[in-house]
This record gives C-alpha cells, sequence and structure tokens, in this order.
C-alpha cells in the first residue's frame, strides 16, 4: 500500500475506497488509501466535507465503500458480521452518546454484556475504567443527565474501552467540550492510547489538536488524501498549498500569542 510504513506493517488497510450518496454524481471519498500501523495514533483532519467521518466510518462498517475495501490484519471487513466487528472497536463521538436511561455503570458494561462476561467481571472492569478515566467508583450509579459535559465524554471513553479493544475510532471527540476541559481530556486520552497499546484514529477539524495528540496526520480535501506524514513533516514541508496553509495554522496561532505576550510585556509598568 502507498502509505503503510514498510518498517511497521499496517494493522489496518483502507485501500481504493470510494462512497456516493446520491448515486455516483458525487463521491463522498474518492479512491482514499491509508495504511495504519498497530499502535499508531493517526488524526484525520479537513475542512467540512472533506471526507474523513465516512472513511473513519469505513472501518467498522457504519457505511459501506462502493468500492474498494478496508482490511484489519489482512481480513477484509466486509466479511465480518457487522455487530461482531464493532464490539471489537471502540467507538467515541461528539455527540457522546450515552444512552440517558442507563446508569453510568450500565453505560460502561453494555458491550460486555453483549458479550457474555460474567456480572464479577462486569462489575471489575467498571470500576478499573472509571479509575482509568479520572472518575470517581461512586459515579457508576449516576444518571448521564447528572454528569458535566466533560465527565460525560470520560464515561463515553470508558465505554468505549470497556470490551478491550486494540482499536479506537474517534468522531471529534471532544469538539463539544470548552476549552480547558478539552485539553485536559485530550492528554488524558493520549495517555490511555499508550499505556493500553491501543491504535486510534481520531477525525477533528481542530489542527492544533491533531498536531498535539497524534503521531500521523492524514489530511483530506473533496474525498481524497492530499498528504499523510508526521506533525512535524507537514508543518516543515508541505507541497500541496492547501495542506501547507493547513498545517501554518498551529505555528500562526502560536506566533500570534508570543507577539500578544511580547508587547504586553512591553506595556506593562516597570517598577
Amino acid at each position: 500500500m502507498a502509505n503503510s510504513d514498510l518498517a511497521n506493517p499496517a494493522l489496518i488497510e483502507i485501500d481504493t475506497v470510494r462512497k456516493s450518496f446520491d448515486g455516483g454524481r458525487t463521491f463522498a471519498v474518492r479512491d482514499a488509501t491509508i495504511g495504519i500501523a498497530a499502535g499508531a495514533f493517526i488524526a484525520v483532519v479537513g475542512t467540512s466535507g472533506s471526507g474523513k467521518t465516512t472513511t473513519l466510518k469505513f472501518i467498522n462498517r457504519l457505511v459501506e465503500p462502493d468500492s474498494g475495501e478496508v482490511r484489519i490484519e489482512g481480513v477484509r471487513v466486509g466479511t465480518i458480521d457487522a455487530p461482531t466487528l464493532r464490539r471489537r472497536i471502540g467507538y467515541v463521538f461528539q455527540g457522546i452518546g450515552l444512552f440517558p436511561h442507563m446508569r453510568v455503570g450500565e453505560n460502561i458494561g453494555i458491550t460486555p454484556q453483549l458479550l457474555g462476561w460474567g456480572r464479577p467481571e462486569i462489575a471489575a472492569r467498571i470500576a478499573e475504567l472509571l479509575d482509568l478515566v479520572g472518575l470517581p467508583r461512586s459515579y457508576s450509579s449516576r444518571f448521564p443527565g447528572a454528569l458535566s459535559g466533560g465527565e460525560a465524554q470520560r464515561v463515553s471513553v470508558a465505554r468505549a474501552l470497556a470490551a478491550r479493544p486494540r482499536i479506537v475510532l474517534m468522531d471529534e471527540p471532544f469538539g463539544a467540550l470548552d476549552p480547558v476541559t478539552r485539553d485536559a481530556l485530550g492528554s488524558t486520552y493520549r495517555q490511555l492510547h499508550e499505556r493500553l497499546g491501543l491504535t486510534t484514529i481520531m477525525v477533528t477539524h481542530d489542527v492544533q489538536e491533531a498536531v498535539l495528540l497524534a503521531d500521523r496526520i492524514v489530511v483530506m480535501r473533496t474525498g481524497r488524501v492530499l498528504a499523510e506524514g508526521t506533525p512535524a513533516a507537514l508543518m516543515a514541508d508541505a507541497a500541496d498549498p492547501d495542506v501547507a496553509a493547513l498545517m501554518a495554522m498551529p505555528k500562526r496561532q502560536a506566533e500570534r500569542i508570543a507577539s500578544i505576550l511580547q508587547r504586553d510585556n512591553a506595556e506593562a509598568p516597570h517598577g
């Protein structure tokens, strides 16, 4: 595959996939090819309508490609029963999606329950995950409506990890949170990614978030993969002008902040 790392073979292969939602007149995704190594943290960025969320959903068959294929460890996901596949893959999305009529512990334990785990094992896993995401174990008995946005999203992360998946998909997972909570939860998840040896694919419109969290960034536009590389490489030398403009944003923001701080320090009275 064009984008897989030969020194570290791809765990997930997205191979020349296409998808149209209007009978082939326009394509949401067009011939996208991405290789994702085991243990990688990949961020997929791009403007609205670039095809990044559709591409993410190919992996767990929430969307089926019109052509091309997705493979996990060489096995075509289209040959795997969709519910079985999804129970093996964690999924976190912006809307949180906790069941409001179920307590926090029940939300976290739903996939293990579907997989036939015993009650003591599920209870132990719920306690373990609340510890991992930094919530008190007493939250197990709360309903989602009693949680803050950040707490609810921590529960959503815990639920995604409940069945010990190797792969976690994240679709704008922190986009609805305030900046402080978003930064804290992003850092918490990155630590969990490393600690648990996960393979994470995150869709985000926030390039700065992608730079801070991901090992590699995939840039999409109008359904195509424009570029892929480490944050440093894409920020330093992006051949495509649109990619260069997108990747320059974090640097411009940092320069503006430094300029403001320098100005304010210069204007501050000295006693």
